[in-house]
Formats: C-alpha cells, sequence, structure tokens
C-alpha cells in the first residue's frame, strides 16, 4: 500500500445475492474513499484503486426468485393436499374409512404424508424445469446437478407435508386451515431469504428465519441453480430438512387419533 504508486484492492463477492453485494461493495468503496482523503496529505500522492471480482456470471433477478419460487410452489401444494384436503376427508366422512382398516396409526400417517409429499414433489419438479428455461439456467440440466436438485426437492417435500400434517392432526373445522394458510405462507416464505438477505433482518426475525424449513430449502436451491455446487455446500440443508421431517413425522403420530 505505502511503496506503489497505485495500490489495488481486490474485493471478492459472492453476486449470488444482489443485495449483499451491493452493501459490500458501497462499503468498501467509502473505505477507500476516506483512504485516499487523509487529514494530512502525503509528500508523494498514491490513490488507491479498489477492484471488484464477481465469482459468477451475472445473475439476474428472475433468476434470483426462482429457487424461492419453486420452495414456494410445493408449499402451497402441500396447504391444499396436506392440510385441506385431511381436514375435508374428515368432514365428509372420508376418514371414517381410514379407521376402519387394521392398519396401525404410523402407517396411517405414512401413507397420507407420502401422498402429499408426491404431489409437491411433482409441483417442485414441473417448477424446477418450466423456470429453469424460462429464466435461463442451464446448469439445471447436467446431471450431477439434477440429482442434487432431486434430492432438495424430495427432502423439502418432506418436511412440509410432515410440517403441515402436525399442525392440521388434531384439527377438524375446514375452515381453520383456509383461516391461517395465509398468515402461514407469509411468517414462513419472507424471512426465508427468498427475497431478501436473512442476515439484514433484525434479530428476532433471524431466529424465525433459524429454524424455518423454507430458509434450508431456499439456501439448498441457491447453492445449486445459482452458483452449481454439488453436496458438500447442500448437505447441512439436507440433514436438517430430514432431521425436521422426522421430528415432525414422529409427533404427529403421536397426536394422531385412531378414533373420531
Amino acid at each position: 500500500m505505502y511503496e506503489h504508486a497505485r495500490p489495488r484492492i481486490g474485493l471478492v463477492l459472492d453476486n449470488t445475492d444482489n443485495f449483499m453485494t451491493s452493501t459490500f461493495e458501497d462499503e468498501m468503496s467509502q473505505l477507500v474513499q476516506a483512504l485516499n482523503q487523509p487529514d494530512v496529505q502525503p509528500r508523494l500522492v498514491q490513490q488507491t484503486a479498489l477492484e471488484v471480482v464477481e465469482l459468477y456470471p451475472y445473475i439476474e433477478y428472475m433468476k434470483y426468485l426462482l429457487p424461492g419460487s419453486i420452495a414456494l410452489a410445493m408449499f402451497v401444494s402441500v396447504m391444499i393436499g396436506g392440510g385441506i384436503v385431511y381436514i375435508d376427508d374428515k368432514a365428509r366422512g372420508v376418514h371414517e374409512g381410514y379407521l376402519v382398516t387394521p392398519i396401525t396409526k404410523m402407517e396411517l400417517v405414512a401413507g397420507l404424508n407420502v401422498a402429499g409429499a408426491l404431489k409437491a414433489m411433482g409441483a417442485g419438479i414441473v417448477l424446477t424445469v418450466i423456470g429453469s428455461l424460462i429464466a435461463g439456467v442451464g446448469s439445471t440440466f447436467q446431471p450431477a446437478n439434477l440429482l442434487w436438485l432431486f434430492l432438495l426437492i424430495a427432502a423439502t417435500s418432506f418436511a412440509f407435508i410432515a410440517m403441515m400434517f402436525l399442525m392440521m392432526v388434531r384439527v377438524n373445522d375446514p375452515l381453520i386451515p383456509r383461516a391461517i394458510f395465509g398468515i402461514l405462507n407469509t411468517l414462513l416464505y419472507f424471512p426465508s431469504g427468498a427475497i431478501y438477505p436473512v442476515q439484514a433482518f433484525p434479530k428476532w426475525l433471524q431466529w424465525i428465519a433459524w429454524v424455518d424449513p423454507f430458509t434450508y430449502s431456499v439456501h439448498g436451491f441457491k447453492a445449486v441453480l445459482l452458483k452449481g455446487v454439488g453436496l458438500a455446500a447442500i448437505w447441512p440443508d439436507l440433514l436438517y430438512l430430514g432431521g425436521f421431517a422426522a421430528i415432525a413425522f414422529i409427533l404427529s403420530t403421536w397426536l394422531f387419533k385412531r378414533t373420531l
């Protein structure tokens, strides 16, 4: 910095999040500007230059929104297939047909969860393919990325359906899920980092994001779709989603009533 006439500072940015990179670049530019204007001018004026290096090609906002859109599509499918349908079956008496069978509570809950998860996986796969084509994310169709995306879609679907079934397992009124779904959608989707970085949230909202399965789903989809990384980057997301689904499944099985 002090020996060269034109010292340079390199700022390497993960440009998959435009909000974060813009903030970092603005802060560093202010620091460099302050460094170039000292209180006491030196005898030899030396101007420091800031050079920004972006790790990935330019990422359009449509691409940035794609991971959150995929997770949201699966969540909407789960809200309908895992919440409203189950409560409507109770209201119409279809649920009574399950209870006269000799199968156990765990088998009943597992069957309902798998059925809802398969619907959500279908929605996730369709939106991943169509959304990647519209947004121009060509890396989606690489064989390795397809495998990681399928694992993320499966883990997200089971985590969402297990969470929804746990919420609805003791509900009988069909109006209750319809009343809370809008609030639940807002509470889980917006703190997930799908639209705005989690690091900019207040502490209480960061705690919600920390336990929100949406957060880990969106993070995993961003890593694969926007960065093209593999299992080394997404295994914590898969681990959390799998653990969340297992815990919710066990609790919903315990709360499930084998009688009317």
